[in-house]
C-alpha cells in the first residue's frame, strides 16, 4: 500500500466524520415547535390527537434513527426528485396493499442502495487491498451498487403487486360464486357480502372486507363498489365492481351477473392456460432437438460405424 493510497483512506473517512457531524450539529439546532409549545399544553386532554412527542427510547436501533435518520430522509428527497413517478409508486403500494407512504418507500429505496453500496464497497476494497483495481474504479461500483439496489426495490415492490394480483384473479371465480348463491338464497348484498367476507380468507376478501367497512359507516353500496373499481389495477375486479354497482343501483338480478362474470373468468383462466401450454411446448422441444435426439442418433449409428472400422481392410 502506497502513503498516497492511505492517505486517500485517512482522508475520507475523516471528511466523512466531518459532514455527519455538521448535519447532525444542523438538526439539534433547529428547535421543534413541539418542544417550545409543549410544556404550556401538557395538562390539556389528549383525546383524539397523538402526542407530538415521543419518549426517548435508549436501544441502540433508536439512537441509529436519531443520528442516520435526518440523513437518510434527505436522501430519499433527493432519491424522489431524480426519479420521480410517485403517483406509480402510490399506484402500486395501493395495488399490493402495502400501508405505507411514498416518502417511506423512496426511504426504503434508500436503505437497499446503501446495502448494495455497502456490497459495492466491500468489494472494492478487498480489490483495491489486493492492488487489482483502481481506487475510482471502486468508487463507481460503489454508486452503481447503490443504483442497484434502488432499482431492485422498485422492482421489489412491482413483483408484490403482481403476485397479490395473481391471488386475486385465482380467488374470484370462487368468491363470485359464493356471492352468487347467497344472494340466490335470498340475501341482501350487503348480507351477502357480510357472509363471504367472514366465510373466506385472502386478498380480494381484504378488499371486499373494506368495502363492507365502508358500506357500514353509511356510504351507499353502488359508491363503495365504484370506489373498488377505481382503485383496483385488473379488469376483472373493476367490471365485478360496476356489475355489482349497476346492479344494486338498477336493481336488475345481482345472482345472474355474478355467475356470468364468474364462468367469464374460469374460460378466461381457462384460455391463458392453453396459451401458456402452447408457448412452453417450443420450450420443451428444446432438451428433445439438443440433448435426447443427439443420443439417440449416437446409439443408432455408433455400433454401426465400429462393425465398419473393424471389418475395413
Amino acid at each position: 500500500m502506497t502513503p498516497a493510497f492511505w492517505g486517500v483512506v485517512v482522508g475520507g473517512s475523516f471528511a466523512g466524520g466531518l459532514l455527519l457531524v455538521a448535519s447532525r450539529v444542523l438538526v439539534i439546532r433547529r428547535t421543534q415547535l413541539a418542544i417550545r409549545v409543549l410544556p404550556y399544553v401538557r395538562d390539556l386532554p389528549q383525546v383524539g390527537r397523538v402526542p407530538a412527542l415521543r419518549v426517548v427510547s435508549s436501544s441502540p436501533s433508536a439512537a441509529v434513527a436519531g443520528v442516520f435518520g435526518p440523513v437518510i430522509r434527505s436522501a430519499a428527497d433527493l432519491v424522489e426528485k431524480v426519479l420521480g413517478g410517485a403517483r406509480s409508486i402510490e399506484r402500486r403500494l395501493q395495488r399490493a396493499r402495502i400501508d405505507k407512504t411514498v416518502h417511506e418507500f423512496r426511504i426504503e429505496q434508500v436503505v437497499w442502495g446503501l446495502v448494495g453500496f455497502g456490497v459495492g464497497a466491500a468489494y472494492g476494497l478487498l480489490k483495491v487491498l489486493g492492488g487489482g483495481i483502481n481506487p475510482v474504479l471502486a468508487l463507481v461500483i460503489c454508486g452503481l451498487g447503490f443504483a442497484a439496489g434502488v432499482i431492485a426495490r422498485d422492482n421489489r415492490l412491482s413483483s408484490q403487486a403482481t403476485g397479490r394480483e395473481r391471488q386475486i384473479v385465482a380467488e374470484f371465480p370462487t368468491v363470485a360464486e359464493l356471492l352468487a348463491l347467497a344472494v340466490a338464497a335470498g340475501e341482501s348484498p350487503v348480507a351477502a357480502l357480510d357472509r363471504v367476507v367472514r366465510r373466506s380468507n385472502g386478498e380480494l376478501s381484504a378488499d371486499l372486507a373494506d368495502v363492507l367497512a365502508k358500506v357500514r359507516t353509511g356510504e351507499p353500496v353502488s359508491t363503495a363498489f365504484d370506489g373498488l373499481a377505481a382503485s383496483t389495477g385488473l379488469p376483472l375486479v373493476a367490471r365485478f365492481a360496476s356489475g355489482v354497482a349497476v346492479a344494486v343501483e338498477r336493481g336488475t338480478p345481482l345472482a345472474d351477473v355474478l355467475h356470468a362474470q364468474a364462468a367469464d373468468v374460469r374460460e378466461a383462466g381457462r384460455r391463458e392456460l392453453i396459451e401458456t401450454g402452447a408457448r412452453k411446448e417450443v420450450f420443451m422441444m428444446a432438451p428433445v432437438v439438443f440433448l435426447v435426439l443427439p443420443i439417440t442418433i449416437v446409439f443408432a449409428f455408433y455400433p454401426g460405424a465400429i462393425g465398419l472400422s473393424l471389418t475395413t481392410p
